[in-house]
């Protein structure tokens, strides 16, 4: 489910799994993107239901990656993020 407007929160956890490029547990996602560890568990999941993130769900913590085919998956929300990104000046 899309909404049409794009948290900060979600788009730090983006940004920051994005820019890693390798397998990230909740925790390292929180503390990368500077979230709460919550936030950060609710965003990896959604990102990874939209298809933009590859969910390993391994024992004791799910990890999580940009997926290679986000952009086959789900274009229009990884363009919107990006546009949202760019609009508010994210970096890292």
């Amino acid at each position: 489910m899309e909404t049409n407007e794009v948290s900060l929160h979600r788009l730090y956890v983006w940004k920051y799994v994005e820019k890693s490029g390798c397998w990230l547990t909740n925790d390292e996602i929180a503390k990368g993107a500077n979230v709460a560890l919550r936030t950060a568990r609710s965003h990896s999941k959604a990102l990874s239901d939209l298809g933009l993130f590859d969910r390993a769900e391994i024992f004791p913590a799910h990890r999580f990656k940009m997926s290679d085919k986000a952009a086959a998956r789900n274009q229009g929300y990884l363009q919107r993020l990006q546009q949202a990104a760019e609009v508010v000046g994210l970096e890292f």
